[in-house]
């Protein structure tokens, strides 16, 4: 079994996984607990804003599923975005 994450490892793998765009991540101080997403290209455009509740991103399968889905869904609209994998 995996070891949950904590917002700040989760926050690292959510920038790293947009490149070469920027992805911007960040939790909310409403109490929540959510991490909010938002992806932008080069000309500081928002291509892309999810919201991620803690259950998800804490979950390094949960968050490795969702942030692959959001990948899928940028390069179906035709955005290039780099490999990459899971950290382990």
């Amino acid at each position: 079994m995996s070891t949950p994450f904590r917002l700040n490892e989760a926050l690292l793998i959510a920038g790293h996984a947009f490149e070469p765009f920027q992805c911007v991540a960040w939790a909310p101080q409403d109490g929540t607990g959510e991490l909010s997403l938002t992806v932008i290209d080069r000309a500081n455009t928002r291509i892309c804003r999810k919201q991620i509740p803690s259950s998800a991103y804490s979950d390094p399968a949960q968050l490795e599923s969702l942030l692959e889905e959001v990948r899928a869904e940028l390069s179906q609209e035709g955005y290039k975005l780099q490999s990459w994998t899971m950290p382990e």
